[in-house]
């Protein structure tokens, strides 16, 4: 959306309808779970507006979550598939615990992708990624009740822009959370090589994690 989305605040509902951009399988390309073949669900809305989100979601639709968990399962080929990643947007905007209880009794692990601006208590089996970002100059500390929920954080680094140059302390040192670094796509190839090297040094200087967006350099969504 690149920053031209409406930031939406938190929707309220009982957690058995969505609003849903799509639903896909490919492989997970970020993260704790690189590699892993997943179908996503991604949700309609996010709460803000990040000028270098390459992700559309405000063209989005109503789904229940019958037909959103038939729907999971049919991309799986029922179950072979063993990961979901719901993402957004922001997915902490609507109701989860029932699509996440839903999703783990059908055997499937499931990971959600936040910005770390909300929260709302998941199945312990959930595991939740944090990818801060940085709003006004600054990245806030992450509110105690998702922090210890946190399985690792992923920060975004640029070279060129002064917002997204080293990983800040929003917490995840009380938890030791594993922090994964990932160089900032910004559509440019020279500018993508330096992103690269600036996070590589970064990683390497503070025993960070390299996330490389793997779907990307393979060609999937």
């Amino acid at each position: 959306m690149f920053g031209k989305n409406p930031k939406r605040p938190p929707l309220k509902g009982d957690g058995t309808s969505f609003e849903i951009q799509e639903i896909f399988a490919t492989l997970q390309g970020e993260g704790i779970y690189a590699g892993w073949p997943a179908v996503f669900i991604r949700l309609g809305g996010c709460n803000l507006a990040c000028s270098f989100c390459d992700t559309e979601f405000e063209s989005f639709t109503g789904r229940n979550l019958d037909a959103i968990i038939k729907e999971t399962l049919s991309l799986s080929n029922n179950g072979a598939i063993q990961l979901v990643v719901i993402t957004g947007g922001e997915p902490f905007r609507q109701k989860l615990d029932i699509l996440c209880t839903s999703l783990l009794e059908f055997g499937f692990m499931v990971q959600i992708e936040t910005n770390g601006t909300i929260y709302q208590k998941l199945d312990e089996r959930v595991d939740i990624i944090c990818s801060p970002k940085n709003t006004n100059g600054i990245y806030a500390h992450i509110r105690p009740d998702l922090l210890a929920r946190i399985s690792a954080f992923k920060f975004i680094i640029s070279a060129h822009d002064a917002n997204y140059q080293s990983v800040a302390e929003i917490g995840q040192s009380e938890y030791n959370t594993p922090v994964y670094v990932q160089a900032m796509d910004e559509y440019d190839e020279e500018k993508n090589a330096r992103n690269l090297k600036f996070t590589v040094e970064i990683a390497t200087k503070n025993s960070y994690r390299l996330s490389m967006q793997l779907h990307k350099l393979i060609g999937l969504r």
